[in-house]
């Protein structure tokens, strides 16, 4: 199962989609509609397997929770 988390950056200019399975651990959304951005990236980056995800605020509480299952089946 993937985990990924939305999370606000320090500096107030956009989100980080934060997870393990990123080649680099971390990636930077800065436009208007960065956590559906970030929601849809990982979405489609975990799309053969189960994902987690969850959308933190400025104070490190969770507001939102996104389940995804994977979509391709073995035979």
């Amino acid at each position: 199962m993937h985990i990924y988390e939305v999370r606000p950056r320090k500096d107030q200019r956009g989100v980080d989609l934060i997870s393990d399975v990123l080649p680099f651990g971390r990636l930077w959304y800065g436009e208007r509609q960065a956590i559906a951005n970030a929601i849809g990236y990982a979405q489609h980056f975990s799309r053969s397997h189960d994902a987690v995800l969850c959308v933190y605020d400025a104070a490190g509480d969770v507001i939102e929770t996104h389940e995804h299952k994977g979509e391709f089946k073995e035979w």
